[in-house]
């Protein structure tokens, strides 16, 4: 029996409280010697399946139990003076875990006030398999004692040890000597305990792991708190030490106590929750009575199978594949998990929702393709079902969906009115601090200055924890080694990054349950919604307790197609069948030849667009490598095979088994399948051995490689393979974990892509309509596709009170701005202007138009805005004249609005009557005044540009165009740029001179922002004005993973 356990611990959990991670807390534990501990985190269970799991493997008795809130009289009860007391919560058996779950859920949807709160009305309701522990100091027995009140302690203590059982409720015991609180309780305590026969724990309230981290402990506090370390007054342990501490410190603190410490080790042993991980929880579809799952799912293939294969299609090869996935699906169980996630993409398409073609390995499923649920046919593509579902590893299949990212919230609501609302529940995810972030918060807490700790952040590369970006970033280990301040914020750093800093709503991540969610997990209200109940374990943790995890997606590009595609019903009367557009489109390809894929999934970037013109694709094989191998390291590929399509590098193998197998990727391995497909034809593996080769190899575990080539060796032989070229085989395969990609998910995207591709070509209105509807909240991208259309010969028209609608919409084969789109003119008042048009034809004139919308939000700023951005100009306005005389016609509006007749509810009354206008005269606004208003109010400009009528100086300058400077990477190389300043931003550096940011654009991205040192600065300060035409000569800094140009010299054109 161990003599002293850990029963009041805080993992990092306990956000912002607790600084030790799981690993780490039970790495301390076995070098203490300690074989079980508790995890204790305030108020929440977010670590307890991962706690769990690792103190198993670890071989460390896990303890699960919460430092819980109880509310002083009810959870209801929601007064200021009606706070919390602590109360600690151990789980003696399964019994009790469900209860925790259930009290824990309970505290945070009915008692959450501060901190989410039980009492002891449901305390008493699911007391059964918990142990009490009365807490801290925080504790309510604690309180009475230091206020003196022993007598109300005692009923306290007594009523507490009522509620468990006599067996089940201890009193805690710390000892913190430098905490006063701590020092003047201990005595009552012990005499509590004597006086009432309730047993005492010894406790050390673990917040860290090792004494050495209370420093770090001190900044997480008070980075949690937005206060520095030198503050008076803010919320701090360093009085005293709240690490680990070991068996041999707990009996030396109690040895006037000893029972307080043996208690520990009784409690403990008491302890006993096994939960099952890995088994699987699916909930049942909802069937026809009488029917089985696998026998409605059997049905449900046969009625849709002649829609995706006509009875001349439906081959031997498609038949024995159908059979074989649905024995295997029948086998494992799994024919709910189907009915479900085709029930939900089903729904989506008969309500107009865009659902994707599939995405991951689902595509790898002929059953998936049947049922509708992914619009790619696996045997057309040599996709495997068992990359997707491996008959040998028994794991829940991941089917992840995509849906128009408006919409998702549509399918969701679904899932919950099908399903009960208590039975899906979206899935917690939790922001940790990286390396940049830690700087800068601990260098705040610290009162170091934010400029010196933001040079040290950009210093650490994206994705780089601080211990990497040490050994690998020269500049800051020298700036570590040389500066104090350095040194410290990086140490602090260290060990804050990767601490559980907030929790939020994942962004996909659903469960549907069978039973009530809250009997599995424990669930609390989204941090930035609290209508949405979501669950308190991250997914892996729900994957683990083995219940349904579907990622319902929102793709922006989906909500495009659908958008495309109902523009194209509305303008040309034409039923566009997104899933059966053709696949060989002679158009859609020539396109894609081109480069011009602005606005094409997965092919947009300057990167692809030029390996589009390079390959010239012919066929959707060729996109679908294309988009495995644009990713880092698979890349360096691309060149070759780019020669082996056009002929110009020879194709060879290295036997012919392999023809079949690289032939559509021009003889170079790119895919996780071709891998399979390779073990499976020459060494005699089965797709479900070749799929646990697959993941043999991504692990990159030398005993599980080493295991993998003598059985592949081995198997090649057998087929009769000599040795040095089943060698050779080999060694295709370890660079796999670096280049293969799953061929089922660049299927879906490549197809996504072919779609939105195939609209851009031949309804490019409405596709760039919707385009630009979906980024109407990104300005610069905005700024760019108007470029990108007038490129294309599409003209983007400004917009017009009498022809615009909400959003952009096509007119002929031009494009209408929205008035939506300009700036202070909110969504209700566009809405009304656009209704009233429609019932009641167009706006006459100004006098008209006052007198017809009478809306609230008709305000001076949203009239200066509709007359800025020329909106009013079809109304006979000279906008000049009318911004000048706003007021005015406000004042007859409002005379309008109160002459209106009473019952003037309806858009089709006659309308306030109206009134005369008196204009003062004015000098009407210049082109350069309208062009500027038109980058005010739209973000853009539209009629001209200033940077025209530079043209051809821009011409002579022998520029870079901004979206091809973005992309070099030779630090050492000079070019010119030419551009429009767009904003500066002056700084002093840490030696008191000036510097400067600008942003300068031009016509083909966004913009690159220009750094201007000192020393050129006071060279070129005339230059250096907003909306200023300016050429820029310098070279490219990729410093901070960002592209900037350091100016070296500049111009203005006049």
């Amino acid at each position: 029996m161990p003599k002293f356990v850990h029963l009041h611990t805080h993992s990092h959990y306990s956000l912002l409280d607790g600084l030790a991670k799981i690993d780490t807390l039970l790495a301390r534990t076995k070098e203490l010697g300690m074989d079980a501990l508790a995890l204790t985190d305030h108020g929440v269970l977010y670590g307890a399946v991962e706690f769990y799991k690792k103190a198993k493997q670890a071989g460390v008795k896990p303890i699960l139990g919460v430092e819980t809130y109880v509310a002083p009289r009810d959870r209801f009860s929601k007064e200021a003076s009606e706070r919390y007391y602590h109360l600690i919560l151990l789980a003696k058996d399964n019994t009790g875990w469900h209860n925790l779950i259930k009290l824990i859920t309970k505290a945070h949807l009915e008692g959450f006030y501060y901190k989410p709160r039980i009492d002891k009305e449901i305390l008493r309701e699911f007391r059964e398999g918990l142990i009490g522990l009365s807490a801290c100091l925080g504790g309510e027995v604690n309180q009475a004692l230091l206020a003196g009140r022993s007598e109300e302690a005692k009923r306290i203590a007594l009523e507490y040890r009522e509620i468990f059982g006599e067996e089940n409720f201890f009193l805690e015991i710390g000892d913190h000597p430098n905490i006063s609180d701590s020092v003047k309780a201990r005595g009552p305590i012990i005499r509590l305990s004597r006086e009432t026969g309730i047993p005492m724990v010894a406790t050390q309230d673990i917040h860290y792991a090792r004494p050495e981290d209370a420093e770090y402990h001190d900044i997480l506090l008070a980075v949690q708190t937005g206060s520095r370390l030198s503050d008076d007054d803010r919320l701090t342990l360093k009085e005293d030490d709240f690490s680990m501490t070991s068996p041999e410190q707990m009996e030396e603190k109690f040895k006037d106590i000893p029972e307080a410490v043996g208690n520990t080790a009784l409690i403990a042993e008491r302890c006993n929750v096994e939960l099952t991980l890995g088994a699987i929880h699916l909930p049942r579809f909802p069937k026809p009575e009488g029917k089985t799952s696998d026998a409605y799912l059997h049905e449900l293939i046969d009625a849709r199978l002649e829609a995706r294969f006509p009875k001349n299609k439906q081959t031997p090869e498609v038949l024995d594949r159908l059979a074989y996935e649905f024995g295997i699906i029948e086998k494992t169980g799994f024919a709910d998990y189907f009915l479900i996630v085709q029930d939900l993409t089903s729904w989506a398409k008969a309500h107009g929702i865009a659902v994707g073609p599939g995405r991951g390995s689902a595509a790898g499923s002929i059953i998936s393709y049947v049922l509708g649920i992914t619009d790619i046919n696996p045997l057309q593509y040599g996709l495997l079902f068992e990359r997707f579902l491996n008959p040998e590893r028994i794991q829940m299949p991941d089917i992840d969906i995509d849906f128009a990212d408006t919409r998702r919230d549509e399918v969701l609501a679904y899932a919950r009115e099908k399903y009960g609302e208590d039975r899906v529940a979206q899935i917690i995810t939790f922001g940790t601090m990286a390396a940049r972030a830690a700087v800068r918060d601990a260098g705040r807490a610290m009162g170091i200055s934010y400029p010196f700790c933001d040079r040290i952040a950009k210093l650490i590369p994206f994705n780089m924890n601080v211990r990497d970006a040490l050994k690998k970033v020269p500049e800051l280990k020298d700036l570590y080694e040389a500066e104090d301040d350095a040194k410290r914020v990086l140490e602090a750093a260290k060990h804050l990054e990767g601490v559980a800093r907030h929790a939020s709503v994942h962004a996909c991540g659903t469960v549907i349950s069978e039973s009530p969610i809250a009997e599995y997990v424990p669930l609390q209200l989204a941090p930035q919604d609290k209508a949405n109940i979501i669950t308190q374990f991250e997914m892996h943790s729900i994957e683990d307790l083995g219940l349904l995890k579907i990622d319902l997606l929102g793709l922006k590009n989906l909500t495009i197609i659908e958008d495309t595609v109902r523009l194209v019903k509305e303008t040309k009367g034409e039923d566009v069948k997104i899933s059966e557009l053709p696949l060989d489109d002679k158009a859609t390809f020539k396109l894609l030849q081109t480069g011009d894929t602005t606005g094409v999934f997965q092919f947009e970037s300057s990167g692809m667009r030029r390996y589009m013109k390079e390959i010239k694709p012919t066929q959707l094989e060729d996109l679908i490598a294309l988009v495995a191998l644009f990713r880092p390291g698979p890349m360096e590929l691309i060149p070759s095979f780019i020669k082996r399509k056009r002929g110009e590098e020879k194709i060879t193998y290295l036997h012919p088994q392999l023809e079949s197998i690289l032939t559509s990727t021009y003889g170079i391995g790119v895919y996780q399948e071709q891998m399979m497909q390779i073990a499976r034809n020459l060494a005699g593996y089965t797709l479900p051995e070749a799929d646990t080769l697959r993941k043999a190899i991504g692990k990159k575990i030398k005993s599980l490689l080493d295991e993998q080539k003598e059985k592949l060796l081995s198997g090649m032989a057998r087929n009769g393979i000599d040795k040095k070229t089943a060698e050779k085989i080999w060694e295709l395969f370890p660079p796999f974990a670096r280049y293969g990609f799953n061929k089922s998910h660049a299927a879906c995207y490549a197809l996504i892509g072919y779609r939105t591709a195939y609209l851009k070509t031949h309804y490019a209105e409405e596709f760039m309509a919707s385009l630009l509807n979906a980024e109407m909240n990104d300005i610069d991208r905005i700024a760019f596709l108007v470029h990108e259309a007038k490129q294309s010969k599409l003209e983007v028209l400004p917009p017009d009170i009498n022809k615009s609608f909400v959003n952009f919409t096509p007119e002929g084969e031009k494009i209408r701005f929205g008035l939506l789109a300009i700036k202070n003119v909110g969504e209700q008042i566009t809405r009304n202007i656009i209704e009233e048009r429609v019932h009641r034809g167009p706006f006459k004139d100004l006098n008209d138009f006052l007198s017809r919308v009478q809306h609230k939000d008709l305000n001076k700023k949203s009239l200066e805005s509709l007359v800025k951005s020329g909106a009013l100009d079809s109304l006979g306005v000279e906008r000049n004249q009318a911004l000048h005389n706003v007021d005015e016609l406000l004042r007859v509006s409002s005379i309008m609005k109160k002459s209106a007749p009473q019952n003037h509810h309806s858009l089709f009354g006659d309308g306030a009557p109206s009134a005369a206008i008196r204009l003062k005269p004015t000098p009407p606004a210049t082109a350069q005044e309208k062009l500027a208003w038109e980058k005010e109010l739209l973000g853009i400009y539209l009629s001209d540009h200033p940077l025209y009528s530079h043209a051809e100086k821009i011409k002579n300058a022998q520029v870079k165009p901004i979206n091809e400077a973005r992309l070099v990477k030779n630090e050492r190389l000079n070019f010119r740029i030419a551009g429009l300043i767009s904003k500066i931003q002056k700084i002093l550096t840490k030696t008191g001179q000036p510097m400067l940011f600008a942003k300068v654009e031009d016509l083909s991205s966004q913009p690159l922002e220009i750094v201007v040192f000192n020393s050129t600065l006071t060279k070129t300060l005339p230059v250096w004005q907003e909306n200023a035409v300016v050429v820029v000569r310098g070279h490219m800094s990729w410093r901070n993973g960002e592209p900037k140009m350091i100016c070296e010299e500049a111009q203005k054109l006049a």
